[in-house]
């Protein structure tokens, strides 16, 4: 698990892999600390978590971090490893495999905005997509938290979309998943955002902006864990499913 800041943990998917029995080791590259050996990897799920910089700024000096990150990333994938990659993540695992990031705009000329809070998420759901999407409604309420937008690459399949985003949970090959919206957050990791990220929220929804987060949260905590418990178990078995026995 490749986490860049201490708020932006795994939530949910840590408590479906302990119960499945995995084993979860967190490195943390942005503290110079050195990522495993992709030969020395096998039945190994990759999850590459959030974070408030963008994939974009790998470029920046005191960011040569991320590009080491993205590097690594390239390898695993090009080795056909499973990957659930999370905001940042998501949007790592997209360049790594052809596509590229942008600031995300609307309107004509274009405005940057930024996709803060609850909102509704559309699934796209057809003959290819349907093992990945057992029982799901046509919408459902998710977190957002970003101002960038994926443009994925040809192998990608896009599985969820919003308005303002088109781009918000896609697969690759069967054997990668990329979610630029939240379904693993429970309330104690939200709080946290919200206290933290202050000025994020209020360039994003204005002042009244963290209050609204809070009740929002009241309403829809729940029905976004049930959510994303169904998501993630799916998204497990087909990773383990596609990946495993091919390595």
């Amino acid at each position: 698990m490749l986490q860049h800041i201490d708020r932006e943990g795994p939530g949910l998917l840590a408590v479906l892999g302990e119960e499945r029995g995995m084993n979860i080791q967190i490195v943390r590259v942005d503290q110079g600390e050195q990522l495993p050996d992709p030969n020395e990897c096998n039945n190994t799920i990759a999850l590459v978590l959030g974070g408030p910089m963008g994939a974009n700024e790998r470029t920046k000096p005191k960011m040569s971090w991320l590009q080491r990150e993205l590097d690594w990333i390239t390898i695993w994938r090009q080795q056909s490893k499973p990957m659930i990659g999370i905001c940042l993540g998501a949007q790592l695992l997209a360049i790594a495999e052809g596509g590229y990031v942008k600031a995300l705009e609307v309107g004509e000329p274009p405005l940057s905005v930024k996709e803060v809070g609850f909102g509704a998420l559309h699934w796209l759901k057809s003959s290819s997509t349907d093992d990945w999407l057992h029982e799901f409604n046509d919408s459902d309420v998710v977190l957002h938290w970003h101002g960038d937008q994926i443009k994925l690459p040809d192998t990608a399949t896009l599985l969820g979309s919003t308005l303002l985003c088109p781009e918000q949970i896609f697969h690759i090959n069967n054997q990668a998943v990329g979610i630029q919206c939240h379904l693993e957050t429970d309330e104690q990791s939200l709080n946290s955002w919200i206290k933290e990220d202050i000025e994020f929220i209020t360039n994003a929804m204005g002042k009244d902006g963290p209050r609204r987060l809070h009740e929002d949260a009241k309403r829809f905590n729940l029905s976004i864990e049930k959510l994303g418990r169904r998501f993630f178990e799916q998204v497990l078995d087909q990773l383990i499913e596609n990946s495993f026995s091919h390595q």
